[in-house]
């Protein structure tokens, strides 16, 4: 990046509407923090969760995932139980612009519990709110604030527009608009 990250990520955002809401700075008052970072966004979770139980003894199978397999829950918190995951989405709506591409890493202070939040890359022409799968990986359950940070997008711009975007393949997780379930 020629100009400086967190100027670039602000410039990005305001002149193709990339992440809505923006929040310009890094908030951090008594919260997980969340907002611009110097080389990323720190992306919120909403309040709405799925959270695993395997009250129904399914088989987690991604070619045919049963949503019973799931409870839904909505709340300032969540609980995950021990050795779980809950899914949930980002408070930030986002536009990838075609020429690029996002890595997104939990953070360290859920990292440093336990708590493991896995998101693939948002490829460009990707457009919606982000699946979060988070990861209780302790045997105690474990919090998580709603609207509080919860991992890290890092942009990468190449310096050409792709051959073929998202929006292109017409992906299966195009306009999300809430937590979505696997699908083939």
């Amino acid at each position: 990046m020629s100009i400086k990250a967190d100027r670039w990520i602000k410039r990005m955002a305001l002149e193709h509407n990339m992440i809505e809401p923006f929040e310009d700075g890094q908030v951090r008052r008594g919260v997980i923090s969340f907002g611009t970072s110097s080389y990323g966004y720190d992306i919120r979770v909403a309040d709405e969760y799925k959270i695993f139980t395997n009250v129904y003894s399914a088989i987690v199978d991604p070619k045919h995932f049963d949503p019973n397999s799931m409870v839904d829950y909505q709340g300032e918190v969540c609980i995950i139980p021990p050795n779980s995951f809950a899914l949930a989405r980002t408070v930030e709506y986002f536009r990838i612009p075609r020429n690029i591409l996002t890595i997104c890493v939990g953070k360290s202070t859920y990292a440093r519990c336990g708590i493991i939040v896995n998101v693939t890359p948002f490829e460009p022409e990707w457009e919606g709110y982000v699946t979060l799968e988070i990861s209780n990986t302790t045997p105690l359950p474990a919090k998580i604030y709603s609207f509080e940070g919860i991992a890290q997008v890092l942009f990468f711009e190449g310096d050409e527009d792709c051959e073929v975007s998202y929006a292109d393949k017409k992906g299966k997780y195009q306009y999300q608009q809430s937590i979505e379930l696997p699908k083939l």
